[in-house]
């Protein structure tokens, strides 16, 4: 089969004559020959694969710049990049989700107040850090109180200061009232008071080898949780006696993971398995992911640095958690397992439980 016309090659390639022209500009189609007269262009045909790859790539919303760079690779390693670029739109669909959810939850006034016949609920908490075994000094900070739970690990050498600068920054929350529509507002800006005390703690000509922190905090609202979360430390729910994490680590290797390119057991013993993609501090990002969580009584949360999740088995996070009643007894035995695990790291923890409020 010879050249064909862009007509029959659009039709072919469901392609238009614009967009044709407009990918040959861009350099993503170039045609297999132009008239020098007319400048008509013409295909051959076994461009068609990769005039329908270039269209159902925009289908998927995908960046021409990011296209160019697919058509540059291999099968298998073209596959790896559209799975990395649809894991992240799935993430960004998500926040939006969240973000959709919480808005509409406020403006219809669902679950606002408490039905006449509702048991008010209240939780009962406990926190406790550590340096641990290694390390010389203390770089986290954790808080928990009747309303505000945080953790937060700091890093650089003023790593300390940049993780007590950002829970302090969200303490004010433990009195701040106001309507519950007003409650993202809150939170975004407590959040961003967060990141403009670590930023003040590094200074003005430094970066992130000089402070940067995690933070991941709950607020209590009294039938909801209002989670943010930057970083890796995690957050775990005992619900009906099954353990789940409720959020996702903010690092390169989970990234890595999401996008297929290594297994949950590979990423366990990376080398980059620390190296985080967001957290506060000069440079870094600090998008929060939020969203409000709706509690049960009995639900029981633990609020971590990753100085308890990366050492002790999840299995055994599960049955401390299960097997006491209270919440001072969980933190003090889950730094112990951490530090019996060699304690490589400071190591946070706060517990809440959600109960019936006593009258």
């Amino acid at each position: 089969m010879g050249l064909l016309t862009i007509g029959t090659f659009a039709r072919a390639s469901r392609l238009s004559p614009k967009a044709l022209r407009l990918y040959d500009e861009l350099g993503l189609l170039t045609p297999a020959r132009v008239d020098p007269v007319t400048g008509y262009r013409f295909y051959a045909p076994e461009q068609l694969d990769q005039a329908r790859l270039v269209a159902w790539l925009r289908r998927l919303g995908m960046p021409l710049a990011r296209i160019r760079q697919v058509c540059t690779l291999d099968a298998g390693q073209a596959a790896q990049e559209i799975r990395a670029f649809w894991v992240q739109a799935e993430a960004d669909t998500a926040a939006r989700r969240d973000l959709a959810t919480f808005l509409i939850d406020h403006l219809s006034r669902k679950d606002r107040a408490l039905s006449p016949t509702a048991k008010p609920l209240a939780i009962r908490y406990a926190a406790l850090s550590d340096t641990g075994l290694v390390r010389e000094s203390n770089q986290d900070t954790v808080y928990a109180g009747s309303r505000l739970l945080a953790v937060a690990d700091g890093f650089g050498a003023q790593g300390a200061l940049a993780s007590a600068a950002a829970v302090d920054a969200l303490k004010r929350l433990e009195t701040d009232s106001g309507p519950a529509g007003d409650l993202l507002h809150l939170l975004e800006d407590a959040v961003e008071q967060a990141d403009r005390a670590v930023n003040g703690v590094a200074g003005p000509a430094s970066s992130s080898d000089e402070a940067g922190t995690t933070l991941t905090a709950m607020l209590w609202t009294g039938s909801q949780l209002a989670l943010v979360h930057i970083g890796d430390s995690r957050v775990y729910l005992l619900r009906g006696g099954e353990l789940f994490q409720i959020t996702h680590d903010h690092t390169m290797v989970q990234s890595m993971v999401d996008e297929g390119r290594i297994s949950s057991a590979e990423a366990a013993s990376h080398p980059q398995r620390s190296l985080l993609i967001r957290a506060l501090g000069p440079g870094a990002d600090g998008t929060p992911d939020m969203r409000l969580h709706d509690v049960e009584r009995e639900d029981r949360y633990l609020l971590c640095s990753d100085g308890l999740s990366t050492v002790v088995p999840t299995e055994e996070i599960d049955r401390v958690l299960s097997e006491n009643d209270e919440p001072e007894a969980v933190v003090r035995e889950l730094v112990a397992l951490a530090n019996g695990c060699g304690g490589p790291d400071n190591v946070s923890c706060a517990v809440a439980d959600v109960m019936e409020l006593q009258q």
